[in-house]
């Protein structure tokens, strides 16, 4: 049976040149990097060489780059940390209504301890716009946290026009861009980027490693305590070959990263055309083309997202019907609820997401076992028939 992959936004492969480059820190470079002898020194001049190239991925210098587990911890060390240093600025922090949990929970957190969160609403395609932010801005925000890219429908913000607001307010700006990342070219300076979040395994890194870009001149405390790595801002011995394998798989993203996101596009748009016309009712969640390059996502009405996968993957396809981070909940998708789907349109949400790897074949081969799929979900479902 043939198999495709289109999880991507969930993890990608880990690819072999990543692997190779990661291999010597696991046998013989195994020094602590911290440590002052040659074996430390080996493994410290690894880790600075794999700061060199996050911080060049994204236009940053590389002292501005703390290496954390992943996005997750980013995001908290972030949104945490600048409320806790900043806090006699102001205790109001505005976000999206559509942002990934490791935002929204650590909001929410954020105000049972006092602060207040303002949660802007989405248009019909998942965005906000820069104006949204201006008016809520007040006198004691401290923090805007707007993500770059929707990790379930795909839609980019216009993350340049916040970020210039936010510096003229005097506000801090933070963007989780963990789905941006290798897909988008993104510059925090050119962008007025304070905070950024990212993480490895969405470009072909491996799992368990990320980071946060901190402006300079910018105070984040440890979110985890007990050491000095990190120039004290994130305790724990460094992972050095997941560190390694981050530098070298966002170097490699960022070659000829236009032309990737071009080829990636084509195959996306293909399929956003060709699946209304092989299944009737269906709707695009995202923005048409404001989205990123690898992005699909659709409701087929009547049916549940849940057996949409079930039989994808007895078909030996690999799809989503949303965040990975959820798919253990019966709830339908924040996201999708908040850019006006009902409950039952919300379940039947099916999320396939792309990567350099996926070829014409694989969309072709979804084209031919997806309307099958979706005939023989409805002809068992009440819904349909009513």
């Amino acid at each position: 049976m043939r198999r495709v992959y289109m999880d991507n936004a969930a993890t990608t492969r880990l690819i072999p040149e990543v692997l190779n480059a990661m291999l010597p820190y696991m046998t013989d470079i195994y020094g602590n990097p911290s440590s002052p002898h040659y074996f430390g020194q080996q493994a410290g001049m690894a880790v600075d060489r794999a700061r060199g190239q996050v911080a060049k991925a994204i236009n940053a210098d590389a002292g501005e780059i703390i290496f954390t587990s992943g996005g997750s911890e980013a995001d908290n060390t972030a949104i945490r940390g600048i409320a806790e240093r900043y806090q006699k600025r102001g205790k109001h922090i505005i976000t999206t209504a559509v942002e990934h949990h490791a935002v929204l929970h650590t909001c929410q957190l954020l105000e049972k301890q006092g602060y207040e969160v303002t949660y802007l609403p989405v248009d019909e395609y998942g965005m906000v716009t820069a104006e949204q932010v201006e008016n809520a801005i007040r006198p004691d925000t401290v923090l805007v946290t707007v993500m770059f890219a929707n990790n379930e429908v795909g839609t980019v913000m216009p993350i340049a026009e916040i970020g210039k607001i936010c510096r003229e307010k005097g506000v801090f700006f933070h963007t989780d861009a963990v789905q941006a990342v290798g897909h988008l070219p993104i510059d925090v300076k050119e962008m007025n980027i304070d905070l950024l979040s990212m993480s490895a395994h969405k470009f072909h890194g491996p799992k368990g490693v990320g980071c946060l870009y901190v402006r300079k001149g910018i105070i984040v405390p440890a979110l985890i305590v007990g050491g000095a790595q990190e120039k004290n801002r994130r305790a724990g011995t460094e992972n050095v070959p997941g560190i390694v394998g981050m530098g070298k798989a966002i170097e490699l993203a960022c070659e000829d990263l236009s032309e990737k996101s071009a080829r990636i596009a084509k195959l996306r748009d293909r399929l956003i055309r060709e699946i209304p016309e092989l299944i009737p009712e269906v709707k695009l969640n995202g923005h048409p083309t404001v989205r990123l390059p690898n992005n699909v996502n659709f409701s087929i009405k009547y049916i549940e997202g849940e057996s949409i996968l079930l039989m994808l993957d007895l078909n030996g396809i690999a799809a989503s019907s949303g965040s990975a981070c959820t798919s253990g909940s019966l709830d339908p998708s924040h996201v999708l609820l908040a850019m006006g789907l009902t409950h039952e349109v919300a379940h039947g949400s099916l999320r396939m997401t792309l990567s350099d790897e996926t070829t014409e074949e694989d969309i072709e081969y979804v084209l031919e076992v997806l309307p099958k799929v979706a005939e023989r979900l409805r002809k068992m479902s009440p819904l349909y028939h009513e």
